[in-house]
């Protein structure tokens, strides 16, 4: 019987198909895993340099809002989720390459190796100020400052108590289709040198020229001293975005190599407002030397291409400012007196950019859309807050809201303090707090909320960013008149709980 040959082509490509079928699971397993989700990324970084998975993931919240932004800098030449910085004054991605073995490359453009990056950065920090593998979270407080690159210890102080703030608060963050969260939790920050810094959110640090917002002064090298009104007239607002974070454009403005700065810079998560020049003096912001002269420069927290930080908390406060300014040097509230850095003349930038709205905020500035329903409970009105015999009364502090307020021990029994009001209508309503801070107050206090899907609570250091209202969040309530605050007493902090009064917004 005669052979039959297999042409030597059917052979060929037989063989290849089966070399495909071999090579193509291993190549997409490979795929899959670079494309891991950013919670894993977290995950095993935390466990690689023994930092805090929740730390580590409200860090890179704080920074960037979990965005890596396709490897693109920041304005203070940050990259990726972590915000390693480059600059002439600070090294971190040069460091976290060294620590890793990666590439900057890789460290500016992959996620996971970017996450790697900062928690490698972290644990050497950590070690060079002798913090223990299981060391409390509270401990990690110094190690955060230090990862601020802040220009000068109250700037650190800052960045650090933002980023224990949301985990007081507890955030949730996506990246792509993925969510990431984490959990409100009581954690004491053990501030250390820190403690002694500067409180840039106390009243003590007010603006020279718009009493709401805290004054830190920009590097003289940043800006032009001058005598405005008399040697400019004010005739514009100019609305910018950071491309960063809060506290870490405030550091940017006090760097000397920064060569840029802006009167305001406003926060994304409640509004809160810092001065950095004096309107008198000509801020450099808008790339052209005749708009620098005749403007007021306003930067915002955020990235342009990612609207979650535009909260109406932000627009709200930007809003009120800028009215403030309108009012104060006769700028018309119209979108000629009030521009776009994109729309100065010769710009190269692109903020606020498409996500920022422009009519939400013109409507707020000329006082349409503000709120529409507020009410203040103090520890004083009558039928409205209620306490055990445990709660005493205090007048020491002068930062209280009325006549006095109230305190108790912590104690492991919730036994709240509890202000009740009369939400008119179900919807979603703004809660912030005030509170008398001392150093013997509590570094962790329990914020009940009485939410539509049930109690949610917020821990908030009330040794600090005491004497004015202070926002702990925005949650849906049911309509009713109810007890929808509660101060708890049931806390791991340390020092004195205080019930003062809360502010509920619509």
């Amino acid at each position: 019987m005669r052979a039959t040959r297999t042409p030597r082509l059917v052979l060929l490509v037989t063989s290849m198909i089966a070399m495909l079928t071999l090579v193509l699971p291993t190549t997409t397993a490979r795929a899959n895993a670079k494309a891991a989700p950013l919670g894993d990324a977290f995950a095993q970084a935390a466990q690689t340099y023994k930092v805090p998975r929740d730390l580590l993931a409200t860090i890179a919240y704080a920074e960037t809002h979990f965005d890596g932004h396709v490897g693109a800098p920041s304005a203070s030449g940050g990259y990726g989720v972590m915000h390693l910085v480059s600059n002439p004054t600070a090294k971190v991605l040069e460091k976290a390459a060294e620590l890793t073995g990666l590439s900057t490359r890789a460290l500016k453009r992959d996620a996971a190796a970017n996450v790697k990056g900062g928690a490698a950065v972290l644990r050497a920090y950590a070690d060079e100020l002798g913090l223990a593998a299981d060391a409390a979270l509270g401990a990690w407080y110094p190690v955060v400052a230090k990862y601020s690159n802040a220009a000068d210890p109250a700037t650190a102080r800052l960045y650090a108590d933002t980023v224990y703030d949301f985990l007081g608060k507890g955030l949730t963050g996506t990246a792509g289709a993925e969510q990431i969260s984490v959990p409100a939790q009581m954690v004491t920050a053990e501030r250390g040198a820190y403690e002694q810094a500067q409180d840039l959110t106390a009243m003590a640090a007010l603006s020279p020229d718009y009493p709401p917002a805290a004054w830190v002064a920009a590097n003289s090298g940043n800006y032009t001293a001058s005598s405005r009104e008399s040697s400019y007239n004010i005739d514009r607002v100019i609305i910018h975005v950071t491309q960063g974070s809060y506290a870490g454009t405030i550091s940017w403005f006090q760097n000397p190599s920064a060569n840029v700065s802006a009167h305001y810079v406003i926060r994304s998560s409640d509004g809160a407002v810092t001065q950095m020049v004096r309107d008198k003096d000509v801020a450099w912001h808008a790339g052209n030397w005749s708009y620098n002269t005749r403007s007021i420069g306003i930067e915002h927290e955020g990235f342009v291409d990612n609207p979650s930080w535009f909260t109406d908390a932000m627009y709200r406060s930007s809003a009120a400012l800028t009215a403030y300014l309108c009012n104060k040097y006769g700028i018309p509230k119209t979108r000629t007196g009030i521009i776009g850095h994109n729309e100065v003349p010769g710009a190269t930038h692109t903020d606020p950019g498409r996500h920022w709205d422009w009519n939400k905020y013109m409507q707020y500035v000329t006082g349409g859309g503000g709120t529409t329903w507020s009410t203040i409970v103090d520890n004083t009105t009558a039928d409205r807050f209620s306490s055990s015999a445990n709660w005493g009364t205090s007048t020491y502090s002068t930062q209280r809201h009325g006549p006095d307020y109230r305190y108790a021990e912590p104690v492991a029994a919730s036994d709240p303090a509890w202000y009740k009001a009369g939400i008119p209508t179900a919807g979603t309503y703004k809660v912030e707090v005030w509170y008398p801070a001392l150093p013997g107050y509590n570094s962790s206090a329990p914020y009940i909320v009485a939410a539509s899907g049930g109690n949610q609570t917020v821990y908030v250091d009330q040794r600090s960013g005491g004497g004015g209202w202070r926002s702990i969040g925005t949650f849906s309530l049911n309509a009713g008149d109810y007890n929808v605050v509660g101060v708890s007493r049931w806390t791991s902090g340390v020092g004195l709980v205080i019930a003062d009064a809360v502010r509920i917004s619509k």
